[in-house]
């Protein structure tokens, strides 16, 4: 299998950044030591579609060391770091990726990775799944499961699993409380604003931030905006999660009222047509928009450029939609995933507890993957407490044990 990527010559930049981030990636460096001895995948074939850095190519690598035979895509257009997929290719993984391919060759990728046939599935985003299910149905009856990376994905197969048609097991990894405890809410919180400014070279304090979504994600930008001195306003449906805002001590109000007042509007709600014409139409000279979301739908970028009379790059990430009245609105990474597209993503630290929730799920699926039914399934609880315990003996911290008599005080045994 021959890969597909921009330029083998890039690779000493990708082994680089790779041997970087396995400095501060424990958990993943506790996983590579035991299962590279024991190799549990041996002849076992996987397809690996996310966001293609050096946190996920450190994750491919050990995956290669615990005996599994890997092809792997990017998530995203914009997210593929080409010198990350040379060096992959050096190191005997098959890569099908290249940074700012088309949606022709998004799609042509995961194609070409699924020739390897694969056992164990691992998305982001949902678009694999959704290709084994239509284009590559042949592949089906041979995959023991797979693992999802986002919300958005998760709601895909939510979806598919209540029409009675997802066809294998799937393991949301995004549910796990190691993955969004964190991932969602400090590494998102981050990775977004670092995306944000270094893109812009820009203050945030003082800034009205307008932030659609209080999730997971939603909180983590929230908190850091707030770290930064914004002035924070979410939007939200939700009212328990509105109310839960409220109490966190940031001002709620429809999207409707934002657009007058907002400096920065970041949406990470997983929906789309977040922010519209209408409130393109009221928004204030300067205002800028940012989606950490996993597609490029939440901003309505069609109807940006509709009410636009022109729409220029006037810097790296960052387009200028000038409008008939004079006002200039802008809009960063084309309304991709800020964090990814106009930066490194999240901080190692942070992935080595997802990429451990990923590992243990594909190692769950490799032995229980025929006995699951075909619906969405959580990571069992004991994987996320193992998942812990290896990050806070890598930190030095210890933390108390209960006794016997506690144990059995609170009916534990």
């Amino acid at each position: 299998m021959e890969s597909m990527i921009r330029d083998i010559k890039l690779a000493p930049s990708g082994h680089d950044k790779i041997e970087w981030v396995k400095n501060f990636m424990p958990v993943m460096a506790a996983v590579d030591a035991e299962f590279s001895k024991t190799k549990p995948f041996a002849g076992k074939k996987m397809v690996i579609t996310l966001h293609l850095e050096a946190k996920t190519a450190y994750m491919a690598e050990v995956f290669k060391n615990a005996g599994a035979e890997v092809a792997i895509t990017g998530s995203n257009p914009l997210s593929t770091q080409d010198d990350i997929a040379a060096a992959l290719v050096e190191d005997g993984i098959n890569v099908f990726a290249w940074h700012a391919c088309t949606d022709t060759e998004y799609f042509n990728f995961i194609d070409k990775a699924l020739d390897i046939q694969p056992d164990i599935i691992i998305d982001d985003g949902g678009d694999l799944v959704h290709t084994l299910h239509t284009k590559r149905r042949e592949l089906l009856p041979n995959i023991l499961g797979g693992s999802e990376e986002t919300t958005t994905g998760v709601h895909r197969l939510r979806g598919l699993a209540k029409e009675g048609k997802l066809e294998f097991p799937m393991i949301a990894a995004n549910d796990a409380y190691m993955k969004f405890l964190f991932d969602n809410r400090y590494g998102t919180g981050q990775s977004t604003w670092d995306g944000i400014m270094r893109t812009t070279n820009l203050v945030i304090a003082g800034k009205n931030v307008v932030i659609s979504g209080y999730g997971w994600c939603g909180k983590g930008g929230a908190m850091r905006a707030r770290g930064l001195g914004a002035n924070v306003i979410i939007t939200e449906v939700d009212p328990i999660k509105a109310i839960e805002a409220v109490f966190d001590g940031f001002r709620v109000m429809p999207m409707d009222e934002a657009a007058k007042i907002g400096d920065i509007f970041l949406t990470l709600t997983g929906d789309k047509d977040i922010i519209r014409e209408r409130h393109f139409k009221s928004m204030k000279n300067g205002a800028m928009m940012a989606n950490s979301g996993h597609f490029d739908c939440e901003i309505n970028i069609p109807e940006l450029e509709h009410c636009s009379v022109s729409r220029r790059r006037v810097r790296n990430n960052i387009e200028e939609f000038k409008q008939p009245d004079g006002r200039k609105l802008y809009l960063l990474a084309e309304g991709r995933l800020v964090n990814l597209a106009a930066g490194d993503g999240h901080p190692a630290e942070i992935m080595d507890l997802s990429f451990g929730v990923q590992f243990f799920s594909a190692l769950h699926l490799l032995n229980h993957g025929r006995e699951l039914t075909k619906d969405v399934h959580l990571m069992p609880e004991d994987i996320n407490t193992k998942i812990a315990d290896i990050k806070l003996k890598s930190l030095g911290i210890a933390i108390d044990v209960l006794t016997d008599e506690q144990r059995a005080y609170l009916n534990l045994e």
